[in-house]
């Protein structure tokens, strides 16, 4: 069974990767972000590491978090998803987050 799934990947790799040798260019436009990131100490991490996946918005949608819970958030961004924040940039990052949707 697992040799057959295998062969049948590798069918489908071929066969999507052969269908985009003559496929024409795509455009897409995306929408501009509705908010962006209120500035101040920590936004330009925010900025250059969280809107390279999400938009702003998305941060603010989010349940309040406390800056425990950012911080778990933020390490998940970077082990699970490969987010470049740096090590040294996590608790900056975090105060900020807390900061712009923590509890009140």
């Amino acid at each position: 069974m697992k040799i057959k799934r295998e062969k049948a990947f590798i069918i489908f790799s071929a066969a999507l990767f052969a269908s985009t040798l003559n496929a024409a260019p795509v455009s897409i436009t995306l929408p501009s972000d509705m908010t962006d990131f209120k500035p101040t100490k920590g936004s330009d991490i925010a900025v250059a590491d969280c809107k390279t996946c999400h938009a702003a918005d998305y941060v603010y949608m989010q349940p309040p978090l406390n800056k425990t819970q950012w911080t778990a958030t933020i390490t998940k961004m970077k082990k699970v998803f490969g987010c470049n924040v740096q090590d040294s940039d996590i608790d900056t990052l975090a105060d900020y987050l807390t900061d712009q949707n923590g509890p009140k």
